[in-house]
């Protein structure tokens, strides 16, 4: 009972660490030229130095810019706790300029302690916000305005944008508006009299590389040796980590996981479901646990398709991607019925389907995208229109090898011109 507690105080800890982006980004904070470090000299320089900024974060979905932000943010908030005031908006819900302002107002009605009023019109919303900075510049206070889904706040006439950037203008005024965008052109959005007040300052946010993963794989999974948790099942603990991270294989599932999707939040999600994989009574991760968490993370919806084939079906991916092996440049339902022939002729134990049933079952394969049309040809039959296998050599071996229904014939087919291609 006691080693079975211990385990459970172990994954626990690893859950909570994977699930706080403040733990996560604090290992990139470290260093000077982090985005961590940027970003916070850009703020905290507008906060003491009473100046306005502005600042666009730009990089895809999943690498960190807003919880690099929320980073940023909450160190501020704790160094200069009356002299930051933080307005947050999403494009997603704000982007209506009418909208915004109103969010705008009913926020900082709530940082100042203030009546909002629900029937105020735009134009007063407006008013009030421009009175409010001037007000918090007075008291030097810093209103940062945090506009995630920049990209969507730059459509239309922009009121909005140019309202709050113009008012930055003004001396006695004091803010720093901070642009959250997977766009990279995203300033290029803005119109002329909106960029001409925009600071022109960007955070460019790119996926983890290799050595970082690894840092970030040890800042995670290694479990502290001043916890609660006994000595040496924390030093046992990190060991096998360690032997883990250094093992080929498990480069490789880290190869294969960060080829689809290199994103920190990717790479948390799937040591996520590692740890949750992590067997109670040993109390230790293995290799089979990553293995796990990868194909639990990976999205593959043609492997998924794969299983819920029938049989013809899947004889006849088999057969098209013989035709491929055999370099023919293009092939039709002919070709492949013909080339099914083949198999029928040289194999006693397959299956005999009529060309009608055969027919409808092609048919069934190109609804499912698992095939397509590789010509335009509208007005042809369907039985000469070429046609193009939409899976590669591997996932069509990995769906036959996952469908309880595939016939061996055709693992043996696959087999075959497996062990052909790696002889060369």
């Amino acid at each position: 009972m006691k080693i079975q507690r211990t385990v459970e105080e172990a994954i626990v800890l690893l859950r909570k660490r994977l699930c706080d982006p403040d733990f996560i980004f604090s290992l990139f904070s470290d260093s000077p030229d982090s985005n961590y470090s940027k970003l916070k000299f850009i703020v905290s320089s507008s906060v003491t130095e009473a100046c306005n900024n502005s600042i666009l974060l730009l990089g895809p979905r999943g690498c960190g810019k807003n919880a690099v932000l929320d980073l940023v943010l909450e160190d501020l908030l704790k160094e200069y706790p009356d002299m930051i005031s933080v307005i947050k908006l999403n494009g997603l819900l704000h982007c209506d300029d009418n909208c915004a302002l109103k969010e705008i107002a009913r926020q900082l009605c709530i940082e100042h302690e203030l009546m909002f009023s629900k029937m105020a019109s735009s134009d007063d919303n407006s008013q009030f916000m421009i009175a409010m900075l001037r007000e918090c510049g007075l008291a030097h206070k810093t209103v940062v305005f945090v506009l995630d889904e920049f990209d969507l706040f730059a459509q239309g006439k922009q009121r909005l944008l140019y309202s709050l950037l113009d008012a930055m203008q003004s001396v006695s005024s004091q803010a720093v508006v901070i642009g959250i965008s997977c766009r990279l052109d995203a300033d290029q959005l803005l119109e002329k009299r909106v960029r001409s007040r925009f600071s022109h300052r960007k955070l460019l946010f790119l996926p983890p590389q290799k050595d970082d993963l690894q840092r970030l794989l040890k800042h995670i999974l290694l479990l502290p040796t001043d916890s609660t948790l006994p000595h040496d099942y924390v030093t046992d603990f990190n060991s096998r980590i360690s032997n883990i991270i250094a093992d080929k294989k498990f480069n490789e599932i880290i190869d294969k996981l960060t080829d689809a999707d290199c994103t920190v939040s990717n790479f948390v999600r799937f040591l996520f479901s590692a740890v949750c994989c992590i067997d109670s009574k040993s109390g230790y991760m293995t290799l089979e646990n990553f293995k796990s968490a990868l194909s639990t993370v990976q999205r593959q919806p043609k492997l998924d398709c794969l299983k819920d084939c029938s049989i013809l079906e899947l004889y006849i991916m088999v057969c098209i991607r013989r035709l491929e092996f055999k370099e023919q440049e293009s092939y039709n339902f002919n070709s492949v019925m013909k080339e099914y022939k083949t198999i029928y002729d040289s194999v006693q134990n397959v299956d005999n389907y009529s060309r009608n049933v055969c027919l409808r079952a092609f048919e069934h394969l190109l609804d499912r995208q698992l095939i397509e049309f590789a010509d335009r040809g509208h007005n042809q039959c369907i039985e000469f229109r070429s046609v193009k296998l939409l899976i590669s050599p591997a996932e069509l071996h990995q769906g036959l090898k996952s469908n309880r229904s595939c016939p061996a014939i055709l693992q043996k087919l696959m087999n075959q011109e497996a062990k052909f291609v790696a002889n060369g």
